[in-house]
């Protein structure tokens, strides 16, 4: 991962982006919601945080696939935004599924990763049935010039049913977007905030040589006993006051975890 996001072992802090113009919880300015973005990147960068994911995870009910323009606007200016102010790697998710709009976005803010949800085969998510990406996915990022913008894809994704592909086993799949050119593979627990599964990590470092990431679930009391289990940690809830993704975040909490993190990687 030293390669892309400049760390042996990064720890990723979500920005979790305040409703944005046209989504039911919507009440912020575009200037209003940059000023709180631009706080909480504040707080990552005195806590010596490796990187940023930004996420429209407040945009709630999400939209499947695709989002308006306005959703891609704004998200575009916050990222520029961060990215003018921090000399942090950063990526972008959009919520649900909407992986061309955020290569776009990426591409229009000097980003270096996206957060690709069904990369490849399908499930059913909150918003209903989503379709794997990748050959759309990457034609895509090659016909806009952003091959230099690494996909990290998650597998069996959280807050979703797999059933449909429940003859396909975790490692396969992971083989499948292996072969399919994903840049790394995301495991997570079966919604924001759960822990995952010890098992899945031993099956996903097996499985593949490419970075594996710890998507969910981390706090500073489990990191010791999963860090030899993965090469990057994207880390949300931990960081909110309370522990609690929708609060903001918490000087106190990014601090004492990445004093872990630091005395781990020694």
């Amino acid at each position: 991962m030293k390669q892309i996001l400049n760390a042996t072992k990064p720890v990723i802090g979500m920005l979790h982006v305040p409703a944005l113009p046209g989504t039911p919880a919507h009440v912020l300015s575009i200037p209003e919601i940059i000023s709180f973005v631009l706080r909480e990147a504040e707080i990552y960068a005195q806590c010596d945080v490796d990187a940023l994911l930004i996420e429209n995870m407040h945009d709630v009910p999400y939209l499947k696939n695709q989002v308006g323009e306005e959703i891609t606007a704004a998200l575009t200016v916050v990222c520029l935004a961060v990215k003018q102010r921090y000399d942090l790697p950063c990526g972008v998710q959009i919520l649900a599924a909407a992986n061309r709009a955020a290569l776009a976005v990426a591409l229009a803010a000097g980003l270096q990763f996206i957060r690709a949800e069904g990369f490849v085969y399908a499930h059913i998510a909150d918003e209903g049935y989503i379709e794997s990406c990748a050959g759309d996915l990457l034609r895509y990022r090659k016909q806009i010039a952003a091959s230099h913008i690494r996909i990290f894809t998650d597998i069996k994704k959280k807050h979703s049913a797999h059933t449909i592909t429940a003859d396909t086993s975790l490692a396969d799949t992971i083989r499948t977007a292996d072969f399919f050119r994903s840049d790394a593979i995301i495991i997570t627990g079966s919604a924001t905030g759960e822990e995952v599964n010890g098992d899945d990590l031993v099956t996903a470092q097996a499985a593949t040589d490419l970075p594996v990431i710890i998507g969910s679930g981390l706090t500073r009391q489990n990191l010791p006993r999963l860090w030899d289990h993965a090469d990057a940690f994207i880390v949300g809830s931990h960081f909110k006051e309370n522990g609690v993704w929708s609060n903001p975040l918490s000087h106190e909490r990014v601090s004492s975890f990445m004093a872990v993190a630091k005395q781990l990687d020694r």
